[in-house]
Order: structure tokens, then C-alpha cells, then sequence
């Protein structure tokens, strides 16, 4: 269960790495028309062109650190997955293993209880019968 918790984490990186190409690329993109607005203004207003990018890249830099806060909420939420799959994982291998454990008594049980058991005569009396054999072929 190592492996999804790395994946996991992975994952979460890419998200991350994601979130922040998005957020760079947005500012260059938003930039431009900002840089030409402050080349055109000429004098001073209530809510200036600088005031303005102000205003704005504020709100953008809020809504990427909120990205980023869900990202590693997810990140807390995945991992807290990852480790209740592994410990049923293991509890079920647990219970796995006590199970074939008893199959594996009963069936010792079993077979001692099915097995018949050879009388003492017999096993000598195979025995003579296979030195007779012998003596039989030796002689002719």
C-alpha cells in the first residue's frame, strides 16, 4: 500500500506544479493590458490603472492560494484513505490467514480420523511373502 500513498503524493505534486503554471502564465497574460493602461494614463483618478492591477492581482493571488489550500486538503483527504485501505488490507489478511490456519487443522483432524490403521500381522505377513518371493526367483 506503500505505492499509493507515492501516488498519492505524486499526484498532488502534479496538481501543485499545475496550479502554479496556471497562475504564472495568468499574470503575464493579465499584465499586458495593465502595462499599456499605465502607459496611457495621464493623470490621477480616484481608482488609478496601478490601484486597479492592485486590486486584481489580489484577488488572483487569493484565488490560486485557495487552489492550493483545496489541493492540499485533497492531499490530507487521500492520504487518510490510503492508510484506513491499508490497515483493512491488513486486518483482512489477518483474518485470511486465521482462517486457512483452522482449515488447516481441521483437515490434519480429518485425515487422522479417516486413516485406517494397519494391523501388525499383515505388514509381517507382506514381509514374508516378499522374502519368499526372493527365495523363489534365487532357487530357479
Amino acid at each position: 500500500m506503500g505505492k499509493l500513498k507515492s501516488y498519492q503524493e505524486q499526484l498532488q505534486e502534479i496538481v501543485d506544479k499545475g496550479i502554479n503554471a496556471a497562475e504564472e502564465q495568468q499574470k503575464k497574460l493579465a499584465s499586458k493590458p495593465f502595462d499599456y493602461a499605465e502607459k496611457l494614463e495621464s493623470e490621477a483618478r480616484e481608482y488609478s490603472v496601478k490601484t486597479l492591477r492592485k486590486r486584481y492581482n489580489g484577488y488572483s493571488d487569493s484565488l490560486f492560494e485557495q487552489l492550493r489550500s483545496l489541493n492540499s486538503r485533497f492531499g490530507n483527504f487521500a492520504g487518510d484513505l490510503v492508510a484506513k485501505l491499508e490497515k483493512e488490507a491488513a486486518e483482512g489478511a489477518d483474518a485470511v490467514a486465521e482462517a486457512a490456519e483452522d482449515v488447516s487443522d481441521a483437515a490434519q483432524d480429518a485425515k487422522k480420523s479417516v486413516e485406517p490403521k494397519k494391523p501388525a500381522a499383515r505388514k509381517t505377513t507382506a514381509r514374508k511373502t516378499t522374502s519368499t518371493a526372493k527365495k523363489t526367483t534365487a532357487s530357479a
